[in-house]
């Protein structure tokens, strides 16, 4: 079963460089380059934890919690249990590589997990900007595929698993709520309103 998904999975990728085109070429490069991500990091954590007021505070804790998390797990325990080698190191026929080769180990997808993770969280608290967040995270996942580093199933595994621990942090975060509200604690509470405590 394994290995028909697995052949499934490399002719999915191999259909995708057979379908190259000079735009995505230089675009993608671009898009899944951590480094070109640092400074619109930096204006996010500065918007939050400055000028985010509470709301913002709460979410960036949320979300260094939540990628500490996904980045972790990924590289730590997922990625050594899968052992799977990426698409990168095997020099596939009709691979086009347009970055450098990257680690090893190619299940899941770390930029697949932590922007699904980034995603959830942040739309959850400014749901007025989900959709470019979520079509953003679909962008940089599959700009692991089309630059030859992951195979689809790596993104989508990194996805799924993103997406899930982004929920599970924010479930937690609504029982601490709850629970921090019932005992009239107002830290929890970002909305304009102040919160209505019943006697």
């Amino acid at each position: 079963m394994f290995e028909a998904l697995n052949k499934i999975d490399t002719a999915v990728l191999i259909w995708v460089h057979d379908h190259h085109n000079n735009i995505f070429d230089l675009f993608m490069p671009f898009v899944t380059d951590a480094d070109n991500w640092i400074l619109p990091i930096l204006v996010l954590i500065f918007y939050l934890g400055i000028k985010g007021q509470k709301r913002g505070k709460i979410t960036l804790v949320l979300l260094i919690i939540a990628l500490t998390l996904a980045d972790s797990i990924c590289a730590q325990l997922l990625k050594p249990f899968f052992e799977r080698i990426r698409p990168s190191h095997y020099g596939l026929e009709g691979l086009h590589l347009l970055v450098s080769k990257g680690g090893k180990w190619s299940m899941p997808s770390n930029h697949a997990a932590n922007i699904f993770t980034f995603a959830v969280i942040l739309s959850y608290f400014y749901e007025r900007y989900k959709t470019p967040l979520f079509l953003l995270a679909y962008l940089i996942a599959f700009s692991r595929v089309y630059v030859g580093v992951h195979y689809p199933g790596d993104v989508l595994v990194g996805s799924i698993f993103g997406y899930a621990l982004g929920w599970i942090i924010l479930t937690l975060w609504v029982i601490l709520k709850m629970r921090e509200l019932k005992r009239r604690q107002s830290w929890v509470w970002y909305e304009s309103t102040p919160p209505i405590f019943k006697n």
